[in-house]
């Protein structure tokens, strides 16, 4: 079990936990199966529930069948990630005929939007709680091993933390009183938990109502964390060994926190509703963190830190401070992701996305003279309503012109609740696949290019995890064991070790004839994926990678060196 930010007796974090310990005499014990879908936020807000229940005496199952409790952290975005969760759903009212005493959750943007609706369609549910409420998780699972079978479940029986229309956080009062920063300042510290690399919330919410999109309406208005939280969390992560840390919002570029409007309880600032978007500079006599000076201190701050991320920028407003921020300090990852989502004006204005093509391009061009080496990541949606064969083409034109490393690219589904639902789904399916394969086949193209410019070059990885291939052969293993080393030895990066080349060439290791070779998958400073040999024990380590050939999404290579230092 992990320790808790801020320490001592009276600190936010510590009295959430002593608060729902009070309570949780019944949950110790139980098991709990949580399962996340949709992007990097839910991710982390899974991360955050998970240790939180941890602390509380719960434990963790991989298993949905053996489990007390059932989650499932929801994501609204897109409707395929909707049916999977129906789908889980459908097999637990089935599960809950042999077990009816097992707890069912949803929490995340699907409980936040179809809100009691859904304990309506799904009387197996036993708890809904919104993302916007995440840290009464704890009491409403308490609540409900308390009450009768009878009485669980269903409209009258579910317990439910939703944040409706009301979005608390609605100014900067409110937001002193937002009980979910406490769970940001709880979480757990524990060095298992990470494999070298985490995420830090700095922004929550959003507020730039994309005419297609839910996360305004069921994650709330955009709020900013204080500064001081934001650089004590990584101090406290690399102290836990992470040595990879990605600053996460939905647009993070637009973070600003207005030290001269905080608000502080009990002695600790307090988060902040967004103020004016694109402020650059302080006020007369006030200071403001803006996300570029909050990156710069990230890096200066915590030293530790050896590849320093961040996403999800938004286009507009993606000042020359972030991109000067970038070039000055050499840990923060030459790696943007900047959605542009159509390559059309017209449909730009339809999405609400305040800016034109253009504009966007224009900031690609600003980014790359000033970041010669950086990488571009975006979305793009096909079949948005009134598309034509000539915005489709426009946007086929786009991918080729700006030379994404990837695209993530999606067929437009229309998200109840949301301004494009105004508008008629006009695009016939079959058109929206048809174009859908046009726009992969063109990225495809421009990601080989991308890709083959870097066969022969060494290049620096972060390794992530062993890959599916090698899991699959030796599962027993998490993947075949691999030592580049006498057993008796140090493991790569260790203070025993010093910086040489792994003595792996041959792929046996000394006084090890039987030796084999694990493959490992890794990313660049520029979020290029790299398949390789090594030993299972670099995972959350940097290494050097020597490129002998390249796919369209992936580089193949050599191990060069043992991890290196920023």
């Amino acid at each position: 079990m992990g320790e808790f930010l801020p320490g001592g007796e009276g600190s936010l974090g510590s009295r959430m936990m002593l608060q729902q310990g009070n309570v949780m005499r019944s949950s110790r014990g139980c098991s709990v199966h949580l399962e996340t879908f949709g992007c990097q936020m839910n991710v982390l807000d899974s991360q955050l529930v998970r240790g939180q229940l941890q602390a509380l005496g719960y434990r963790f199952v991989d298993d949905w069948k053996t489990a007390d409790v059932v989650l499932y952290n929801t994501c609204s975005v897109r409707e395929h990630a909707e049916n999977k969760v129906y789908s889980r759903l459908g097999e637990l009212a089935l599960h809950k005929r042999e077990r009816p005493e097992v707890i069912v959750g949803v929490i995340g943007c699907m409980a936040e939007r179809d809100g009691l609706d859904m304990a309506r369609r799904f009387p197996q549910v036993d708890v809904l709680c919104g993302p916007g409420e995440l840290d009464k998780i704890p009491l409403l699972i308490d609540n409900v091993l308390k009450t009768q079978l009878a009485d669980r479940g269903g409209m009258g029986g579910v317990r439910h933390a939703l944040q409706a229309n009301t979005h608390r956080r609605s100014q900067t009062l409110a937001a002193a009183e937002d009980r979910l920063e406490m769970l940001d300042l709880s979480r757990s510290f524990s060095p298992e938990e990470f494999r070298g690399s985490a995420y830090v919330r700095i922004t929550r919410g959003c507020n730039k109502f994309c005419s297609f999109c839910v996360v305004p309406y069921t994650r709330g208005a955009e709020v900013h964390r204080p500064p001081d939280s934001i650089v004590e969390e990584c101090k406290r992560l690399v102290d836990a060994g992470v040595v990879e840390i990605t600053l996460l919002g939905q647009t993070v570029n637009h973070y600003q926190y207005d030290h001269g409007a905080a608000v502080t309880v009990g002695g600790v600032a307090q988060p902040q509703v967004g103020g004016v978007v694109g402020l650059r500079t302080p006020r007369a006599n006030r200071r403001v963190t803006t996300f570029a000076r909050l990156l710069a201190r990230v890096h200066e701050e915590v030293p530790g830190v050896q590849r320093l991320r961040f996403v999800t920028s938004y286009p507009r407003d993606f000042g020359d401070d972030v991109l000067e921020v970038m070039a000055e300090h050499p840990r923060v990852c030459r790696y943007l992701h900047l959605p542009v989502q159509s390559g059309s004006d017209r449909v730009l204005k339809l999405m609400n996305r305040g800016y034109s093509v253009g504009e966007y391009e224009g900031l690609l061009s600003r980014a790359r003279v000033m970041l010669p080496d950086v990488q571009v990541a975006s979305d793009v949606i096909c079949g948005f309503p009134t598309e034509t064969e000539e915005d489709h083409r426009a946007t086929c034109e786009l991918l080729r012109r700006a030379r994404f490393k990837n695209c993530f690219i999606f067929k437009y589904s229309s998200r109840p609740g949301t301004a494009a639902e105004r508008l008629a789904d006009d695009v016939p399916e079959e058109v929206k696949r048809l174009r859908n394969h046009d726009l992969l086949k063109v990225q495809s193209q421009v990601s080989a290019e991308v890709h083959r410019e870097f066969v022969g070059k060494t290049a620096r990885v972060f390794v992530e995890s062993i890959s599916e291939k090698s899991a699959r052969e030796s599962p027993a293993a998490g993947g075949a064991v691999t030592l580049g080393w006498d057993p008796g030895s140090p493991a790569p990066g260790s203070p025993g070790r010093t910086r040489g080349a792994l003595p792996m060439a041959s792929g046996k290791a000394p006084g090890n004839p039987e030796t084999t070779r694990t493959q490992l998958v890794g990313r660049t400073d520029g979020d290029l994926i790299v398949v390789f040999d090594g030993d299972p024990r670099l995972v959350g380590t940097i290494v050097e990678v020597q490129i002998e050939r390249s796919m369209p999404l992936t580089l193949f290579g050599r191990l060069v060196h043992e991890p290196v230092s920023a």
